[in-house]
């Protein structure tokens, strides 16, 4: 029996909570980590996995979870991921060391990599016409909200309250999800019931490997060895850096991955992948341009904070209320997308809101300096909200249009993982353009001021190493309080840097939609819903 219009909305609104729960502890982290280093007194090594444990775990098994969910049910994928991921926020607030804040945060990324995909299809089997574009639209600019919204509510929450509070707040919103979820969302699955065990193995090293490069290349080293990884007390052997070796691993991987793949598909077997799906335009296409777009918009989200709070000294609280107005833009966006929905083609409300965010990072770049003011960024912030509201949602329609709903799951698990490994790529290289600028700038300013070269690296180290943190520091002593300022203005330049990158990017991601042509749907619908198993 279909599922009456109330109560699918009403299942629109749990499962936006859902999206919200992941996206937002993906970044309530960063403003967390301060007073999580000051209580537990972790390293800086640590530090990095804390923030990156999530991210390698819920990039390498997105596409393994969006195929399982086609089988064993995508509502029952969904609740276990909720459940997961509540329960490793159990752990995080109760750890007491670094070692199991890391291990909680792992396990988060295994639940987090349940529910993403799994919201993706279960709005693809569920909605219809013009009510999908508005689904997709809500899902879309609760992503781009969220993104924003994170870092004002750990900011309040760890001020308020303790860092403990960052996670705790997952909690009685997993539970508010589970229950949502059981009364207003029906149950879909796909018509495949084996699963492909070689190929999720395959996959998860691919992907895991890839991650762990492009995360880790700045620190260890993209060819030699910069720093030597230590794991149980051995430390990495030679001079060759564990970097080429990890993306050497992922394209063996990748290509067996394909190999073992296309044997299966002509064996008439299941495939992870629907390798089929590559020869549908608009998904192929799509994923390309989401990847693209990945690189820009997740990046700048890297480097916003540490310049407000380390360069410009605001409080976690108060950059969470600069960053609100990429959410306010991003909800507008929301209420605009659905107004076009069925009136424009969703590649030109795409094209739109890429042009938007373009606008929108270009006018942060050029607002950035030592001595910038929060006044400017706001409308630079809400543009470019606005475009992350347009561009997400409606690029998720458009690589989903012509998917069949029986491989919803895999679709959605495919172009979610195309956006994380874009994500990972645009925190590798903005993050090392960010700190490798800074790096320069601050070197030169410190041989303009005739400071000996060994103490000039020390600064410079910890400064980068820091990721700004230790400029509060410098300027605390009136010995260093110069220095201090060099600080500030480097990170500045690292930046706005970081923020041209972002909007070339941008620029790319919008080339990249030349391909998609008129991005509509099908006239199919009744047909995919012949294809939709409800179970109540």
């Amino acid at each position: 029996m279909e599922t009456s219009a109330r109560r699918r909305w009403a299942g629109l609104v749990f499962i936006s909570i859902a999206v919200a729960l992941i996206i937002v502890d993906s970044t309530i982290v960063n403003v967390a980590v301060p007073s999580i280093v000051d209580d537990l007194g972790i390293t800086s090594t640590q530090v990095q996995w804390v923030q990156e444990a999530y991210t390698l775990v819920f990039a390498s098994l997105l596409l393994v979870f969006g195929s399982i969910a086609d089988r064993v049910g995508r509502r029952r994928m969904l609740l276990t991921g909720v459940v997961v991921f509540a329960l490793a926020s159990v752990g995080a607030v109760l750890a007491s060391t670094g070692d199991l804040l890391i291990l909680a945060r792992f396990v988060q990324g295994v639940g987090g990599a349940m529910i993403l995909p799994t919201t993706l299809s279960l709005l693809n089997a569920t909605f219809r016409g013009r009510e999908r574009g508005i689904a997709f639209a809500v899902w879309g600019s609760t992503i781009g909200g969220m993104a924003a919204v994170g870092p004002l509510l750990g900011g309040w929450l760890t001020t308020t309250f303790s860092w403990h509070w960052a996670f705790g707040i997952n909690i009685p919103l997993g539970i508010l999800i589970v229950v949502g979820v059981l009364l207003t969302v029906d149950e879909s699955r796909g018509g495949a019931t084996r699963i492909d065990v070689v190929g999720a193995v395959l996959s998860v090293i691919a992907m895991g490997t890839l991650v762990f490069g492009l995360i880790e290349g700045r620190t260890y080293g993209w060819w030699t060895v910069d720093q030597r990884p230590e794991l149980f007390g051995a430390s990495w052997p030679g001079d060759l850096s564990p970097v080429p070796i990890a993306f050497a691993v992922s394209a063996l991987a990748i290509a067996a991955f394909i190999a073992w793949g296309l044997h299966r598909r002509r064996a008439g077997q299941p495939t992870l992948l629907a390798f089929g799906l590559f020869g549908i335009p608009s998904f192929r296409n799509g994923n390309l341009a989401a990847l693209v777009v990945a690189l820009g918009e997740f990046g700048i989200i890297l480097a916003l904070p540490l310049w407000l709070q380390f360069a410009l000294g605001f409080e976690a609280v108060q950059t969470g209320l600069v960053l609100l107005a990429l959410a306010a833009g991003s909800f507008v966006a929301s209420g605009l997308a659905g107004a076009l929905s069925g009136k424009v083609a969703p590649v030109w409300v795409v094209r739109a809101g890429l042009a938007a965010e373009i606008v929108g990072v270009a006018g942060v770049a050029l607002v950035i300096g030592p001595d910038a003011t929060w006044g400017p960024l706001i409308p630079a912030l809400f543009v470019y909200g606005i475009g992350v509201g347009l561009a997400t949602a409606q690029l998720t329609g458009v690589v989903l249009a012509d998917v069949p709903v029986a491989e919803g799951g895999q679709a959605s698990g495919t172009q979610s993982t195309a956006r994380q490994l874009g994500a990972a790529l645009g925190i590798a290289i903005l993050g090392t353009i960010l700190f490798s600028t800074t790096s320069g700038a601050l070197a030169t300013r410190l041989d303009d001021r005739g400071i000996p070269p060994e103490q000039r690296d020390e600064v410079v180290s910890a400064v980068v190493e820091s990721a700004g943190g230790a400029i509060a520091g410098l300027e605390a002593s009136p010995q260093t309080a110069d220095i201090a300022t060099d600080a500030r203005a480097a990170l500045s330049d690292g930046t706005r840097a970081a923020s041209f990158a972002a909007a070339g990017f941008l620029v790319l991601g919008l080339a990249a939609t030349a391909s998609l042509g008129r991005g509509t749907r099908r006239e199919a619908d009744e047909a995919d819903a012949a294809e939709v198993t409800p179970r109540g």
